[in-house]
């Protein structure tokens, strides 16, 4: 029962570290697999196979490395000279996904409320401001609550549209794309940039659980469950048309399918991209600050103000031009976990 009740922690860390602000607005799906209709639903099996495979595998290396961050295992796959870089392409990748998730916030303004997607940006800015300045550690206990609601959403809509009438003319199309060669290489790059991103989170967790058992099970279940999740947005989005088009699909879809909840999803989406934004911004500080010696406030406002410049941008055009490439980044970090070989003395 322990190593059960172990194991669904682990399971939870790892489902709550990757179902983010891009998960719960859909676009991140249809960018990677939606767009490619079928395909996209055989290529999200592909990914689930490396979320469950690859994730447990870089806890299980963390444990052997008695690793206490992130930046261990990347010197024991990278080498300590190319790890450097390594923790550099990761405060970049952090800083564009910031940007991403804030103008995300503007997107639901716009979209969704009628509003100015300044408006949504500078009340995110600000928000993110002041709990910076107060602490973030309620903000993970929100993300908890928050969480299994946007999942239990996406279920009730996945119910909605498999009983509708076109659904399976829907789940066999094959629509042309100009960059369908990227559903090649989709699920690859999909986990390798979630799974990079949330290696801050894993290896540390892993680490301090110390058992190969409940660690490997978790991984398992954990990866199984974001699988789950996957599906369950691919076939409520490929029943919107042109689902591409929109900034916040799957509330378009909610508003279509089931009205009488659609402004409480719209809070919820906005709550998990606000959540999303201020984890990300706190570990930005912490690694930034190993390299600066200045007040948090600053490296703070900083940090703001960079993804606030780039959050200008259209979310949708953001987050198709930077989380493709973040995830080819990414892949020499999979690459290397599947692959090369343990040696515990390459972080000695």
């Amino acid at each position: 029962m322990k190593q059960w009740s172990g194991a669904f922690q682990i399971a939870a860390v790892y489902v709550g570290t990757v179902v983010g602000a891009g998960f719960a607005t859909g676009k991140e799906i249809v960018e990677f697999f939606s767009r490619f209709g079928f395909i996209g639903f055989i290529t999200i099996l592909m990914s689930g196979f490396l979320f469950i495979f690859l994730g447990t595998k870089l806890m299980l290396r963390a444990i052997d490395l008695k690793a206490s961050s992130y930046e261990e295992l990347n010197e024991n796959l990278f080498g300590r000279w190319f790890a450097k870089g390594m923790n550099i392409v990761m405060m970049l990748m952090l800083l564009g996904v910031c940007a991403v998730m804030l103008s995300g916030s503007g997107a639901v303004f716009a979209e969704h409320l009628g509003l100015p997607k300044l408006a949504g940006v500078l009340l995110t800015v600000i928000l993110s401001f002041v709990v910076m300045l107060i602490g973030v550690k309620g903000l993970y206990a929100v993300n908890s609550f928050v969480v299994p609601i946007m999942i239990s959403f996406n279920l009730i809509l996945m119910v909605y549209s498999v009983t509708d009438a076109h659904f399976i003319k829907s789940f066999f199309t094959i629509p042309y794309v100009d960059d369908g060669w990227k559903s090649i290489v989709s699920p690859f790059t999909y986990a390798a940039l979630n799974l990079a991103l949330s290696q801050a989170v894993l290896v540390p967790v892993a680490a301090e659980v110390n058992d190969k058992k409940i660690v490997r099970l978790g991984g398992i279940l954990g990866g199984a469950l974001l699988t789950l999740i996957l599906i369950s947005s691919h076939l409520t989005l490929i029943m919107l048309p042109n689902v591409a088009l929109y900034e916040i699909p799957m509330a378009v879809v909610m508003k279509g399918l089931v009205t009488g909840i659609y402004w409480i999803y719209v809070i919820i989406i906005y709550g998990e991209i606000f959540t999303s934004v201020i984890g990300n911004i706190y570990g930005l500080e912490k690694q930034i600050s190993k390299y600066i010696n200045v007040k948090s406030v600053w490296i703070y406002s900083g940090i703001i103000l960079i993804i606030f410049s780039l959050s200008k941008i259209e979310y949708g055009v953001l987050l198709s031009l930077l989380y493709p490439l973040f995830g080819y980044l990414s892949l020499a970090f999979i690459f290397l976990l599947w692959f090369k070989p343990f040696d515990k003395q390459q972080i000695k």
